[in-house]
This record gives structure tokens, C-alpha cells and sequence, in this order.
């Protein structure tokens, strides 16, 4: 699990979120309230299709709150079992799994977590 996921609040604005997905290198982002729990998800894909809109459209492109995935959002517990993890990540096609406690976001395992430690097991 990363423990510090990268992440950002929901009234960001979506130019600020695509800025922080690119220099973090990372395809989404972990969004949150001010006490840090779990209010959404915002994806790569997320972004190109508010971008798209907005200028299809002629509008701003404006908050992360306008665009991020929240409903149904898939989380895992601190005490699941990381094969099950993985193995609904992909019958699912994400990702990424927020990490929660309490409704805190205290993490998250991604799909390049994974493979890293699949890569050093098998060694």
C-alpha cells in the first residue's frame, strides 16, 4: 500500500488536478474533504473528457468536484487480503484502490504497486 497517496480537494480546479496527475506521473487522483476522507476519484480519463467539454462547449473547465467519479466508489480495508485486491481490481478494470479507514483515506494500492511486488516475489 502507498501510505501518502497523492491527492486533492474537490473544489480544486481541474487544470490544478491535470498539473498534479502529470508532474506526479500518476494516471488519478485520491479526491478529499478537509478532514481527509475519501469524497471521489479522479482519473486521467476523467480529465481529457472535461477538457473535451469545456471546449466543445466554450466553458470553463472548472472544479474536480464537477467531474470526479463518486458514486459507488470501491475501496479496500486496511486488513484485506491483497491477492483479493488485485484479483477485483481487474474483474473491475481500475486501477487503483483507495485505502480506507473510518472514512479516512489512509492510502492506496495501484495497479504498478502490484506488478513491483509481484516482480521482487518472484525474484
Amino acid at each position: 500500500m502507498l501510505p501518502h497517496p497523492v491527492k486533492v480537494k474537490a473544489d480544486a480546479n481541474m487544470l490544478e488536478a491535470m498539473q498534479i496527475i502529470i508532474d506526479n506521473k500518476i494516471s488519478g487522483l485520491c479526491v478529499v474533504d478537509d478532514t481527509n476522507n475519501l469524497v471521489g476519484i479522479l482519473s486521467e480519463l476523467d480529465c481529457l473528457r472535461a477538457v473535451l467539454s469545456a471546449t466543445y462547449n466554450k466553458t470553463s473547465v472548472g472544479p474536480v468536484r464537477e467531474h470526479m467519479a463518486s458514486d459507488n466508489l470501491v475501496v479496500a480495508h486496511p486488513d484485506e487480503d491483497i491477492v483479493d485486491i488485485a484479483q477485483d481490481m481487474l474483474a473491475k478494470n481500475k486501477r487503483r484502490r483507495p485505502v480506507v479507514e473510518n472514512g479516512k483515506l489512509i492510502g492506496q494500492i495501484t495497479c504498478r504497486q502490484l506488478l513491483t511486488a509481484v516482480k521482487k516475489f518472484r525474484q
